[in-house]
């Protein structure tokens, strides 16, 4: 088996600042904040732009999501038990799969302390966003491992959606969604701290298939 962790919202704790950002970024073009924040979810930040501001320059828009970014940034936090659950892991064994892009999520990793894998798909380096299976699919591939033995983390509908697309297991945390919105996902936890145990376990035994919630 091998595992793959979305990041924000999974590994770190993002889902207040993105919000503010967002909605921050929302208010100044005159868009609805709520509209916007709901778009983003799963998202890759160039495809919400498109979806959201069409007529705007993305370069503009990006340059100016960065600057809002950067002002969050000190406050990131990994979720308990994040570090610990990296760190049991064995090496070659596990990625990232995130809508984020590479430079930040690389530095994002670091900054909360937890460890960063050499083995990283990010916005660049695929062609379409959750729910698309792509990322996971290709962050399989990098691994060397088929997508039926991998073991999918995630914290949106749009990553489950992408990982049971891509053929693999999906456990849920729910960190930023309910529950009820998880519920496609084969198992749902209420954090990670209460996965790790069972992905670790997951590494010996194929995790059962059965829909269930812990």
């Amino acid at each position: 088996m091998a595992v793959l962790f979305d990041v924000d919202g999974v590994l770190i704790d993002t889902a207040d600042a993105h919000a503010r950002v967002w909605r921050a970024w929302a208010r100044e073009r005159g868009l609805d904040p709520e509209a916007v924040w709901v778009a983003t979810q799963g998202r890759r930040r160039a495809d919400i732009l498109r979806l959201v501001a069409p007529e705007r320059d993305p370069g503009e828009e990006h340059r100016a999501l960065d600057r809002l970014m950067a002002a969050e940034e000190p406050g990131f936090r990994a979720f308990p038990g994040a570090a610990g659950l990296l760190r049991a892991l064995p090496v070659g064994r596990w990625a990232v799969v995130t809508s984020s892009r590479a430079e930040p999520t690389a530095a994002r990793l670091a900054r909360t302390g937890l460890m960063v894998p050499e083995v990283r798909v990010c916005a660049e380096d695929v062609t379409e966003g959750k729910p698309s299976p792509e990322g996971y699919l290709k962050a399989a591939e990098r691994l060397g491992a088929a997508p039926s033995r991998c073991l999918v983390v995630e914290d949106s509908p749009a990553g489950v959606a992408a990982g049971l697309a891509a053929g693999c297991t999906v456990y849920a945390v729910a960190s930023t969604h309910g529950a009820g919105q998880l519920r496609d996902a084969h198992v749902c936890f209420g954090s990670l701290e209460e996965a790790a145990g069972t992905v670790l376990g997951a590494l010996a035994d194929p995790p059962c298939h059965a829909n269930r919630e812990l």
